[in-house]
């Protein structure tokens, strides 16, 4: 049953000012920021409204069936968890909290590499999470990281390729966000003006896990978030390519998919690899600055994947949004900031709910729209708005 408390969200945007106003300002900067001048993160969300719907109509559309396979698993709703960083100083346990609400509800969902829960933890709690990760620098590096995510159960395994080095985070530096966090009298202040963060996810975790670390970015336990080192855990993949990727595909037994492509030219480079999928994607905004919206290059990089799945994240809030994607030829769509939102505000609940709501708007969209299946959505239901 649904709580009072979440009866107030309506819609994903709901959950943003509700936990902008729990989270110490540079905490929230951190999830909620881009890069630069947020040229990319505008882009992705105005290039939805360059698509309007041509409904059918007289459509019986009394049974709507939302569910779809990838990958071989069938989900209840073309709608995933994207992986989020640091998601466990947002909300207590967040990564465990999504993963697990995600499951419940039949969803995927893609742990992070940059989590600071172990992914044997997760996975644990919830079989069948798909896990991202950022390839380390060096040879043995990965060999012992693939070994270690097979050993832990997982299946799907995804390879975020749009970071070969540091962005450009301005924001954070503003807000105070640093990585490592230094600690500091204003820090303190952002602490304690926040007492429902830094009793319910801060000390709450302190006291039953100690300080948090990175966890999954090697075979090995990675730095505190606190400590020096941490930067060394980020840096050294500058010189990483396809050929370690093609590596990663001999020696990793399960389902591989490529995250972070914008150009058709890497979805056939995917494609020949032998990559089971790809993820069409400009991190949210969050790498460089000015790259293309993956909406408006969707069907360029459908044509050139050659019937292997195409997904896209970055920029999706509405069932809407999804429908859209569908028509231009995605298989799924990924939400991140939103469901990061939600676990800050509600847990396990409040991701739960959140997935309820795009569940229940995709299912009302494609009734409104005039199809009961997810692949009667066609390119002729998009005018150019």
């Amino acid at each position: 049953m649904l709580s009072r408390s979440m009866k107030r969200f309506l819609s994903l945007h709901d959950f943003e000012p509700a936990a902008k106003s729990r989270l110490p300002v540079p905490l929230y900067a951190y999830v909620s920021g881009a890069v630069e001048d947020e040229q990319s993160v505008n882009a992705n969300r105005s290039a939805f409204r360059r698509y309007a719907f041509r409904p059918d109509v007289l459509v019986d559309v009394s049974q709507v069936d939302t569910s779809v396979t990838l990958l071989g698993q069938r989900y209840a709703c073309p709608v995933g968890i994207a992986p989020m960083g640091l998601a466990a100083i947002t909300s207590y346990r967040g990564d465990v909290a999504m993963a697990v609400a995600a499951r419940k509800a039949g969803a995927p969902c893609i742990m992070s590499g940059s989590s600071l829960i172990r992914l044997e933890e997760v996975m644990d709690a919830a079989p069948g999470t798909w896990f991202q990760a950022y390839l380390p620098g060096q040879p043995a590096q990965i060999d012992a990281l693939i070994a270690r995510v097979a050993a832990a159960g997982v299946e799907t395994l995804v390879l975020t390729v749009d970071t070969p080095v540091a962005a450009n985070r301005e924001n954070n530096i503003r807000a105070g966000f640093s990585t490592p966090l230094r600690p500091s009298l204003s820090l303190a202040w952002q602490g304690v003006s926040h007492p429902r963060w830094l009793c319910g996810t801060f000390i709450k975790t302190l006291l039953r896990h100690g300080m948090p670390h990175f966890e999954n970015n090697y075979a090995t336990r990675g730095a505190p978030i606190m400590s020096s080192n941490v930067l060394r855990d980020f840096s050294d993949r500058g010189h990483l390519n396809w050929a370690h990727a093609a590596d990663v595909r001999r020696k990793w037994k399960g389902p591989l998919v490529i995250k972070g492509i914008l150009n058709p030219a890497d979805a056939r480079r995917a494609r020949e690899m032998g990559a089971d999928a790809v993820i069409v994607s400009n991190h949210g905004g969050r790498q460089l600055d000015g790259s293309v919206a993956p909406l408006l290059v969707l069907p360029q990089m459908v044509e050139a994947a050659g019937g292997m799945p195409v997904m896209i994240d970055s920029g999706v809030r509405r069932g809407t949004d999804v429908l859209k994607a569908l028509a231009l030829g995605a298989k799924a769509a990924w939400i991140g900031r939103p469901f990061n939102y939600a676990a800050t505000v509600g847990g396990e609940a409040g991701v739960s709910h959140a997935l309820k709501l795009i569940h229940d708007e995709i299912r009302r969209d494609m009734g409104l729209l005039g199809v009961t299946r997810l692949d009667a959505i066609r390119r002729d239901h998009l005018a150019d708005a």
